[in-house]
């Protein structure tokens, strides 16, 4: 009986190191005071707008040509080497932003960015999802789904929070700082221990023997997307799941970025936008905890209390009174998290495991298309 129980703690502790690891990379990797800043960062080095406008595009293009490939690249080479590859990808931005006078080495240091984005998009989530499923703990990823949502949301708006502080070190030493966290994030995921089924990279090497390493890849990434879009066509649900968070999550994103300009037009003094951003973040960080209160509710209730809500806050935000228009930015992130969170638990028991990342990627993906669709509307909705 000891033994037994000494095997069971045993499990739970490497289960529990491995999410506290996430955790850490999650805090680390948001509170970046220079990549929060990158924009007000360049204007002060003399970059004009539209240089800034453009750099902000190539991001955009690169995270969507990427998107996916970074997801089958998790399901195929395994988490532990993407989740590597996205801190290598952003410590090569930081290093390139430090370094760079010129677009010459910005848009570069933009695109590595992007990249550092993908790897880790889809990947921490089934990571964390497998690493509690290996113990048969899939049951509390609700509950670090919860807490890493409230972390980074947390931890990124203390980031912008410290803008002034960034524009007051200058950029040099606010990259080596970014620098400094990134390194730290680096050694975290380096200690993270893969936790795959049947699809794992080894897998693989049983092609090397058949048939040359080369082809066991190919096919393997050939496998993975064949697979992934199959599964998309045939499950109505998880394509709907995906396209209603991402409405969602679009709307209040817009609304928050929206809100960045309108504020200050209305009113609101400029030392107060940074703690007004900041009180609107903590809306997100308390919708990642708020959902755990609701798990008796329904997915359909969930959609539909945090879809009507924030199409409130959207409707209120151009009313001229800078209070209503924070509180509907508090509400409308409270609420995008609140749905974040759920579908996020919903879509990792939905999807198969050899195809978790790439269709978690396709979520995003999802995001960022409905994200072009709308940003007009709004821009119209706000002039």
């Amino acid at each position: 009986m000891l033994k037994v129980t000494k095997k069971i703690r045993k499990k739970w502790s490497k289960a529990g190191r491995q999410i506290r690891l996430l955790y850490l990379n999650t805090s680390l990797g948001a509170f970046q005071i220079a990549g929060a800043s990158w924009v007000a960062l360049l204007a002060a080095r003399r970059f004009s707008l539209v240089e800034i406008g453009f750099a902000e595009s190539v991001f955009h293009v690169a995270s969507l040509l990427f998107e996916v490939p970074s997801g089958v690249i998790s399901d195929v080479f395994g988490r532990k080497r993407s989740m590597v590859l996205s801190q290598c990808m952003t410590l090569l931005s930081a290093l390139l932003m430090l370094v760079s006078d010129s677009m010459a080495g910005v848009l570069p240091a933009m695109v590595f960015s992007a990249f550092g984005y993908n790897f880790a998009s889809g990947t921490r989530e089934s990571l964390a999802y497998e690493t509690l499923k290996a113990e048969g703990r899939e049951a509390e990823y609700d509950g670090y789904a919860s807490t890493d949502m409230m972390l980074y949301t947390f931890f990124s708006s203390l980031a912008t929070l410290c803008a002034g502080a960034a524009l007051a070190l200058g950029y040099r030493r606010a990259y080596l700082a970014d620098i400094g966290l990134g390194t730290v994030c680096l050694l975290s995921v380096l200690r993270l221990r893969e936790v795959r089924g049947a699809d794992t990279a080894e897998e693989i090497k049983g092609g090397e023997q058949r048939n040359g390493l080369e082809e066991g890849v190919r096919e393997k990434i050939f496998r993975c997307f064949r697979e992934s879009i199959r599964f998309l066509l045939n499950s109505r649900k998880a394509m709907e799941l995906i396209l209603m968070n991402a409405a969602v999550g679009a709307a209040a994103t817009l609304l928050r970025f929206f809100l960045q300009a309108r504020l200050p037009e209305q009113g609101l003094p400029e030392a107060l936008l940074g703690p007004a951003l900041f009180l609107m973040g903590l809306g997100g960080a308390a919708g990642a905890r708020l959902i755990l209160c609701c798990r008796s509710w329904s997915y359909g209730r969930v959609f539909a209390v945090s879809a009507i809500t924030v199409a409130g806050c959207v409707a209120a935000a151009p009313l001229p009174v800078p209070a209503v228009m924070v509180a509907g930015g508090f509400l409308a992130a409270l609420c995008d998290n609140f749905l974040q969170v759920r579908s996020d638990v919903r879509l990792n028991e939905m999807v198969p495991a050899g195809q978790r990342a790439t269709l978690i990627s396709v979520s995003s993906l999802c995001f960022s298309g409905v994200m072009i669709v709308l940003s007009p509307l709004f821009g119209m909705v706000f002039s």
